[in-house]
């Protein structure tokens, strides 16, 4: 027996040439998405980024309803401003010292500095020298000398000169060291007052801060005044108003200085029995018209 060959020409019903047989399928397996408008689509996205409030007034436990919002913010009347609160006038401690010039003129810097000194054509340097407890004090400066330049005070504590620790030194010992070294150069290291503290006062209506003064030494201080306030404790020398020495001037001298030194007062004082192993051994005439009682640079 013989078999025929299968011809699918014969047996299967020709397509047009138009239609293909996979394109049906595939265009019933992908359903179509309707386009969205790009008006539509901005704002959904918009919507995403930037939530409204009014929708959200309980997000994670927080109420943020236009309501809650307004009575929580902070209700400022018109027309009135903010001021510091402070003490009254006649409660005022002490003032800001970065408002008065003389507090920045007496003011005492912690750590030490470095100067260089030099001496004048007749080889002084315009600088005596006082060992005290095993350190060594600057006890006198020169007006209009090398010394005075460089600003030195009286009651600098000299800690080296020319890289050599000067403390254990005797007072005739720094002296020697200082004749001996370089006329052009001479390196110290300083640290400012370490034995004297300011204190920083009102003047009251009548141009008082309420301190008696007598030769140079605070002997008492008014009850209630801006001296009291501030903590003036009396048995201390005055060295300094507003920066200014005033060791050796007469008390009228002082008080003249006081009258002139403004509302705000600053003074610089130290304790008497220090105060006199200072100066010992310097005359009272030396000091009035020897020490330097210059306005010092800011």
């Amino acid at each position: 027996m013989v078999l025929g060959l299968f011809s699918p020409q014969k047996h299967l019903p020709s397509l047009p040439p138009s239609i293909s047989p996979v394109v049906p399928a595939q265009a019933q397996a992908a359903p179509r998405m309707p386009a969205l408008p790009a008006q539509e689509t901005a704002v959904s996205q918009s919507s995403v980024l930037y939530p409204n409030l009014a929708e959200l007034e309980n997000y994670m436990g927080l109420s943020l309803s236009s309501q809650e919002v307004q009575q929580n913010l902070p209700q400022i009347l018109e027309g009135a401003h903010t001021a510091v609160s402070g003490p009254s006038p006649g409660q005022v401690v002490a003032p800001l010292s970065g408002n008065s010039l003389g507090a920045r003129r007496a003011e005492i810097k912690p750590g030490v500095r470095e100067i260089h000194l030099c001496k004048d054509e007749r080889g002084k340097t315009g600088l005596r020298l006082r060992a005290i407890d095993k350190g060594l004090f600057v006890q006198l400066v020169q007006a209009n000398t090398p010394a005075s330049l460089v600003g030195l005070r009286f009651g600098d504590q000299i800690l080296q000169i020319d890289g050599c620790d000067c403390a254990g030194w005797s007072t005739e010992k720094a002296h020697r060291a200082v004749k001996k070294a370089s006329a052009k150069k001479i390196i110290m290291v300083v640290r400012d007052r370490p034995l004297q503290r300011t204190v920083t006062m009102h003047k009251d209506s009548t141009g008082h801060v309420g301190f008696v003064i007598k030769k140079g030494k605070v002997v008492s201080v008014v009850k209630g005044s801006s001296a009291a306030r501030n903590g003036l404790l009396t048995n201390h020398c005055v060295c300094e108003v507003n920066g200014q020495n005033v060791i050796g001037l007469k008390d009228k001298e002082v008080t003249e200085i006081l009258a002139m030194a403004g509302n705000v007062v600053t003074l610089t004082v130290i304790p008497t029995v220090i105060y006199e192993h200072m100066v010992k051994k310097l005359s009272p005439t030396l000091l009035h018209h020897t020490m330097d009682h210059s306005i010092p640079d800011v």
